[in-house]
């Protein structure tokens, strides 16, 4: 077998520096070793410190260990299928991996995370991303999860915290959060300290490498930076792409359009797939094709399977590998329709099983509601009566009096409205009769 299989190297980033490493480092290894790597890295995009990953891989006494973590805040979506697919890369490689269930992370990030709802996120984090596991066949015993608090409040944690804070600037701290810390224009304290934590968790959690979207490449190379300042030792970094959403931007958790949550219904899926952004023969920023990618066609792999879509009109098309897939939409062969209509099959073939532990489970529906519960509609707007103005306009005064008018009972004020229209009706005919003949009703200066 070579360094790397041609089906886990995209043509057009062959040349990127880190994938030249891996072809230099993995040059004359055995194909065990060339297997492991190809396991790790495929499907990534960029990999810091790619030659000492496969000094790792090359190690038979003892295994890469690296983690994953996630901040609990808004529910998990289909997107998070691309980690999962990595990790059980990971795990078929031999690594010891670990799940950080980061909730003093959700919480700093502007409190995305209420405090009071921290703990229940974090056991709904923990349930449905096993359930996740679990629909792709990856055993949860090869696993560690972990939840942030456990450990991040303790004596030496803490102290580094403070040792870190003394040698990072706000830029520094800033720049390092930009793209996954939520910005405001009057940043909280806690968010410049969550680039920090995140560097610190590599060496509490005792790991070799972190992996985690291109996006955090800036928490990373703060890591690389700053922890050989303290004392520790510089990590590897494994960076995946990030998937785009529905309509095309990233995938958001807080964004309901641009996602598909983990217990849609299955006509839920269908029919936010219909919506979905897939521009015929266009593959940049196609969301479908890049789930596609990252996540149907190793999880068919994995199953000896090809992607079978069917066709209006047409024989099914068979691909047996995403490049094929690519190349087929790319030159308008595929119908969007009939690509998104296979896509949401095999969805929800991955989240039934999710669901049907989701909804057979008391214990698990009650988590969702109280981990998520419903936002409360704040209070309509009451009009305020003459009462409440005559009582605003006296307090305003200082006076402390208000006078308010008594209200007149319903027949009372009927026939003081008739009084009021036989007057009426009295002086029009008066007016009419001295105009008819020909006498002013001015009166004579």
């Amino acid at each position: 077998m070579t360094a790397l299989h041609k089906d886990d190297v995209d043509a057009e980033v062959a040349s990127e520096p880190w994938r030249e490493k891996l072809r230099t480092a993995t040059a004359g290894l055995d194909e065990e070793t060339c297997s492991r790597v190809a396991l790790v890295t495929r499907n990534l995009q960029e990999v810091l410190g790619a030659d000492n990953v496969v000094e790792a891989l090359k190690r038979r006494d003892q295994h890469l260990r690296l983690y994953w973590g996630t901040a609990t805040t808004g529910r998990p979506h289909i997107a998070y299928f691309v980690p999962m697919m990595k990790i059980a890369d990971f795990l078929k490689a031999g690594c010891h991996v670990t799940v950080l269930l980061a909730d003093l992370h959700a919480y700093l990030d502007n409190m995305k995370a209420p405090w009071e709802l921290l703990e229940k996120r974090t056991e709904y984090y923990e349930h449905v991303i096993k359930a996740m596991l679990k629909s792709i066949n990856v055993p949860l015993d090869k696993l560690q999860f972990v939840k942030g608090t456990t450990y991040q409040l303790s004596e030496k944690y803490t102290k580094d915290v403070y040792r870190l804070s003394s040698l990072v600037t706000e830029r520094e701290a800033k720049k390092a959060g930009a793209e996954v810390v939520k910005q405001v224009d009057t940043p909280l304290l806690s968010g410049l300290l969550y680039p920090g934590l995140q560097a610190l968790d590599e060496e509490h959690l005792g790991v070799d490498a972190q992996f985690g979207g291109v996006d955090q490449r800036k928490i990373f190379t703060f890591a690389e930076k700053f922890l050989p300042q303290l004392g520790y030792k510089k990590r590897m970094h494994l960076m995946n792409p990030m998937v785009p959403g529905l309509t095309g931007a990233k995938m958001s958790s807080s964004e309901e359009d641009t996602k598909i949550d983990l217990l849609d219904s299955e006509a839920d899926v269908k029919k936010k797939l219909k919506k979905a952004f897939c521009e015929p023969g266009v593959v940049e920023g196609n969301g479908v094709l890049a789930f596609s990618k990252h996540v149907i066609f190793p999880h068919l792999r994995e199953k000896g399977e090809s992607f079978v879509i069917a066709q209006k009109d047409q024989e099914p098309l068979t691909c047996a590998t995403y490049e094929d897939l690519e190349k087929v939409y790319a030159a308008n062969g595929l119908h969007p329709g009939d690509l998104k209509g296979a896509v949401g099959d095999v969805i929800n073939r991955l989240l039934e099983p999710i669901r049907q532990e989701f909804s057979q489970s008391e214990e698990l529906t009650a988590l969702v509601l109280k981990a998520y519960p419903a936002p409360v509609k704040p209070a309509a707007k009451v009009k305020e009566g003459k009462q409440g103005k005559n009582a605003a306009n006296a307090a305003a005064a200082g006076d402390g009096s208000v006078v308010v008018k008594e209200k007149k009972p319903k027949q009372q004020q009927k026939q003081q409205q008739q009084s009021k229209e036989e007057k009426i009706s009295k002086g029009t005919s008066i007016s009419t009769e001295v105009a008819a003949n020909g006498l002013s009703t001015d009166k004579e200066n």
